[in-house]
């Protein structure tokens, strides 16, 4: 099958996990033998037409120049906008290819994901990662948050079916905008388990090394996404005074960039712990993979989380989790014993957690059952095939409505 993904970001361009997610798909489409398309944004360190190699079928990136005409830097909706117009043009360089379905990620794409509809007919099929009504707390605020909002009903109503990681999140996007229940269809995220793994450990290692410790001969605590106030980190950081009690030398590394930074290092001065936190902005994911091999414990402490593909690639990492049971993080973790959960916003709660995952025996055992977990649900390629099934049955509607029209 020929398929088009469209996505703001893709590696190296990565600011959430929606490059992730879009990546492992990509991949994992390529591998069952399909010719796949991405249409994402510029990056200064890869060509705009990229071949990746693939055991299988064929896997390009087209990269668009959105070097966009003076736009108020305030005014998002207009900026994306204008950027979609440079990746219709783009799509000009595939020549005669075409896809048979074209795949939009997130209201971002939304006007290339339409106009590729429209130019090829073909179905259009949406995943929605999140949305502004969830990201601002259940309300749609006036300017901005109303017009990213019609973007996402806009979307979800062009698209022939529409994708959704968790069902959380396909119950909020069905209330939301009023779907029809059957248009709506939960494929998880996955992770690619072998990148995240351990590097090859010398000869006859110990059956479960310990992890070094912090800096200073304490924990070593890391949290890692994009720094927004819903991903949670000032409930972290508010946990961090309690924890230092108890464990002296602990350190916390919060890796990530986001319009919320400022305001968790002024958190940190506040609560007078700003000596034990790191915050290293933006960490690729080779270094990533070993930063959480060196940690202690990986915390996710969002309070909304439609998937939370950051706590698969801790487990796959076999790095202890503590993570808010929230939406598709308490789907993916609750009841699996591969991870500590506690109430979302509850620094108490997220404190006892952590030390719960510090026992050696329970975070053995937690690793085991997150590993397994890895392996048999969130294969990337076994959410490749999930769906595929969505895009036949978008074939199927959509080779039906042309018929009756």
């Amino acid at each position: 099958m020929r398929v088009a993904l469209v996505s703001w970001e893709y590696p190296p361009l990565v600011v959430g996990g929606l490059a992730s997610a879009v990546h492992g798909l990509s991949h994992g489409l390529a591998h069952r033998g399909h010719d796949v398309v991405v249409l994402t944004l510029h990056h200064p360190d890869v060509p705009d037409l990229e071949h990746l190699p693939t055991p299988a079928g064929r896997l390009r990136v087209l990269r668009a120049r959105t070097d966009l005409p003076w736009l108020p830097e305030d005014d998002l909706v207009a900026r994306m906008a204008s950027a979609n117009h440079q990746l219709l043009v783009a799509a000009e360089r595939l020549g005669d290819w075409q896809a048979e379905v074209v795949h939009a990620h997130d209201w971002l794409v939304a006007w290339t994901g339409d106009g590729l509809r429209a130019r090829w007919q073909v179905p259009l099929v949406a995943t929605v990662h999140a949305t502004e009504r969830g990201r601002s707390g259940g309300t749609v605020h006036p300017g901005r948050s109303a017009a990213i909002n019609a973007v996402e009903w806009w979307l979800t109503y062009q698209a022939r079916e529409v994708i959704c990681c968790s069902g959380y999140m396909a119950r909020e996007v069905v209330d939301a905008f009023t779907l029809p229940p059957d248009k709506v269809h939960l494929v998880p995220n996955g992770v690619d388990a072998t990148h995240w793994a351990a590097p090859p450990a010398p000869a006859a290692p110990p059956a479960r090394p310990a992890r070094p410790a912090g800096a200073d001969g304490g924990p070593l605590v890391v949290a890692w996404g994009r720094v927004q106030y819903e991903k949670g980190f000032q409930t972290l950081l508010l946990a961090l005074g309690r924890l230092r009690r108890s464990r002296p030398g602990i350190r916390v590394v919060i890796a990530g960039k986001g319009s919320y930074l400022d305001d968790l290092r002024d958190l940190a001065r506040r609560l007078g712990v700003d000596d034990r936190v790191h915050f290293t902005g933006f960490v690729p994911d080779g270094e990533l993979v070993g930063l959480l091999h060196r940690a202690d414990v990986a915390v996710v402490p969002s309070l909304y989380e439609p998937f939370g593909i950051v706590a698969l690639e801790a487990l796959a990492a076999g790095t202890p989790v503590v993570a808010a049971a929230t939406g598709g993080l308490a789907e993916v973790l609750d009841g699996t014993g591969a991870a500590e959960l506690f109430t979302p916003g509850d620094p108490d709660g997220l404190a006892a957690a952590v030390e719960r995952a510090l026992d050696p025996s329970t975070a053995a055992a937690a690793v085991d059952r997150g590993l397994t977990l890895v392996a048999e649900r969130y294969d990337w390629t076994t959410v490749a095939d999930a769906t595929v099934a969505v895009y036949r049955r978008a074939l199927a509607s959509h080779a039906v409505h042309r018929t009756v029209t």
